[in-house]
């Protein structure tokens, strides 16, 4: 008898302990679940992914979400190890170690892409989104058409697979220790801009002294006086604490705020094609939780920069009329249009298209 009671003792005691392991595991359950299926017999696989965006900004969200969402749907066997916020280096570092495939996957904004790949100037023509929904240019970015297929080309002379596009339709900003109220406050005005030679031209074109400086030397640049404006997105302007060494941000919305990535090619070719659908999901899924949310970051880091004492600078159309009317400016989209091979003509074309 003590015999048979202590054996049905045994048996509830270990089912007890199994359903204990079984509800404090649920997260590895569910991940052992999906990697019981395709992914069962393929090998664990690791990249490293990184960016060199701000705090808390769109590209750090972006990335961080891809890598756990290729993390969930894989049930942890396509892994992407991510570095956000400079851990791994300024852009160009990043760009020249993805390049090597040190790096697998790179988020970052279009304007250093153009040192690899140098189609992408086509996002450097000066206020070429300005009159799109973010709706409207997803469609272009990241559908099927014509504009898509030869960016993604692009990529792939340059040794890199393009994923996706991350935007709603909100741009950078300018931020100064002026009021730049009309455009004869932009002359002599003296901006740290990115290594883009586009770029560059463009603030020439309105008569300021662009000087590119590595984005952790900002901050005390700005403070120094060694630069007098800078320009970025809300969330950038926020997150690095600029409202405590400038006074105005402006919305001269000259660039559309957007935040690719991309694989090395042979990194993805690399991959069993589970993985790599896997991790087209991940991007696609992030694109679709995030874009909707960007407008309202946008209006809310604004906001935000208000109360922490700076002052918004707005501009109705006309501002931006004049600027396109700026023979340096037009000859300056002229220009970009030739190098990237009509690319600028056809992204209006698409873009009117999609608009409709």
């Amino acid at each position: 008898m003590k015999k048979s009671w202590k054996k049905a003792a045994g048996v509830l005691l270990a089912g007890l302990m199994l359903m204990g392991l079984t509800g404090c595991g649920g997260e590895d359950t569910k991940k052992e679940a999906a990697g019981s299926g395709e992914y069962a017999k393929l090998k664990t696989v690791e990249l490293i992914g990184a960016d060199s965006a701000g705090k808390d900004s769109a590209g750090q969200r972006f990335g961080e979400l891809v890598a756990k969402n290729v993390d969930k749907i894989t049930g942890g066997k396509l892994k992407i190890d991510y570095h956000p916020n400079s851990e791994l280096g300024g852009d160009e570092d990043l760009l020249r170690q993805l390049k090597s495939n040190d790096i697998q996957i790179v988020v970052s904004q279009m304007a250093p892409v153009t040192a690899i790949i140098p189609e992408t100037a086509v996002f450097d023509m000066p206020m070429s989104f300005a009159k799109y929904n973010g709706k409207t240019i997803d469609k272009v970015l990241n559908g099927n058409g014509e504009f898509h297929k030869k960016l993604s080309g692009a990529y792939e002379k340059a040794g890199l697979h393009y994923l996706g596009i991350l935007q709603n339709a909100t741009f950078r900003l300018t931020t100064a220790n002026k009021d730049l109220k009309t455009l004869d406050d932009f002359k002599g005005l003296k901006i740290r801009t990115m290594s883009n030679k586009n770029h560059m031209a463009f603030w020439s074109a309105l008569g300021a002294n662009p000087t590119p400086l590595a984005w952790p030397e900002l901050y005390f640049a700005l403070q120094s006086g060694t630069v007098d404006a800078e320009e970025n997105a809300a969330d950038t302007i926020v997150s690095a604490n600029f409202n405590e060494v400038q006074k105005y941000v402006a919305d001269t919305n000259h660039i559309l705020y957007a935040n690719q990535i991309c694989i090395n090619k042979k990194a993805y070719d690399s991959l069993d094609p589970a993985y790599q659908k896997a991790l087209n999901q991940a991007v696609q899924e992030a694109l679709k939780e995030l874009a909707p949310t960007l407008a309202k970051v946008d209006k809310d880091n604004k906001e935000a920069l208000k109360k922490k004492g700076m002052t918004l600078v707005t501009y109705d159309k006309s501002f931006y009329d004049q600027v396109l009317a700026i023979p340096a400016v037009q000859e300056l989209n002229k220009k970009i249009n030739e190098q990237v091979g009509g690319l600028g003509e056809l992204l209006t074309k698409e873009l009117d298209a999609a608009s409709k």
